[in-house]
C-alpha cells in the first residue's frame, strides 16, 4: 500500500506551451485541454501542492478522494493512478513521477485546521483553503464554497498509523521532482502551493512549485 512507483517523463521544459512558477502561499487555477499534460515541479523538495480538479464543462463534478482511492485500492497516488470525479468520470491520470507516491487522505490546511492540529493563535495564518476559494472567487461563474472537496497533496508525506490515524511526517520528496497528470477531458485545474509553517512535511519552509503544460 505504501510503495513507490518512480517513473520519468520524456517531455523536454522547452517544448511546453506553458511555464510558470506559483510561490509559496500563492493559487493557481486554469483549464487543460484533452489530451494536455500538466507537470507540477517540486522546485526546492518536500513543498506540498494541494490541487482540486474539476469537469471544465460540469464544475460541480470535482475530484473525488473516496472514489480514487477505491478506484485504484491504493490510498497513496503515483505512477498509473487514474483521477475520477464525483461522477466516475476519469479527470486525469499520472502518466510520470519522480517523487513516487502522493497524499489524498490529509486534505488542505485552513484557519480552522490550523487551530484544532497546533494552536489557537495559529488561526490568523494564511492557509490553503483561504488561497482555493480566493482564485475559485477571481474565477466566478458557478464555482463556489460548495466546490470545495477532500484534495491531492502533492509531494506530501502523511502515513496512516497502524491505528488508522494520519502522521505529518517529513516530505519525502526532492529538489527538482515533479509528477505530471494527461487529462482525459477538459479539466479545470485549482492549485494552493501550500503556506504552512506549522508541521514538519516540508521542513517548516514554504518554497515555490513550477508548472508547465504540453499538448500531448
Amino acid at each position: 500500500m505504501g510503495a513507490f512507483h518512480r517513473v520519468e517523463s520524456p517531455r523536454k521544459p522547452e517544448q511546453a506551451v506553458y511555464d510558470d512558477i506559483i510561490l509559496a502561499g500563492d493559487g493557481w487555477m486554469r483549464d487543460l485541454e484533452p489530451g494536455q499534460v500538466l507537470r507540477i515541479v517540486d522546485l526546492e523538495g518536500n513543498q506540498a501542492a494541494d490541487t482540486l480538479f474539476y469537469d471544465a464543462d460540469h464544475p460541480e463534478d470535482h475530484y473525488a478522494a473516496a472514489a480514487t482511492i477505491a478506484r485504484q485500492g491504493n490510498i497513496y497516488l503515483t505512477t498509473g493512478s487514474v483521477l475520477v470525479a464525483e461522477s466516475g468520470k476519469a479527470l486525469l491520470t499520472i502518466v510520470a513521477d519522480t517523487c513516487g507516491r502522493h497524499d489524498t487522505l490529509g486534505g488542505s490546511c485552513s484557519a480552522q485546521s490550523n487551530t484544532v492540529r497546533y494552536a489557537h493563535e495559529k488561526e490568523h495564518m494564511h492557509n490553503c483553503r483561504d488561497t482555493f476559494m480566493l482564485q475559485l472567487a477571481k474565477r466566478g461563474g458557478d464555482y463556489g464554497k460548495r466546490d470545495l472537496a477532500p484534495n491531492i497533496n502533492f509531494f506530501m508525506n502523511v502515513p496512516v498509523t497502524p491505528q488508522g490515524g494520519l502522521k505529518f511526517d517529513d516530505g519525502v520528496s526532492s529538489p527538482g521532482a515533479y509528477v505530471e497528470l494527461q487529462s482525459h477531458g477538459r479539466t479545470t485545474a485549482l492549485i494552493s502551493n501550500c503556506p504552512q509553517l506549522n508541521n514538519p512535511c516540508n521542513a517548516y519552509n514554504p518554497t515555490p512549485i513550477r508548472v508547465l503544460i504540453w499538448n500531448e
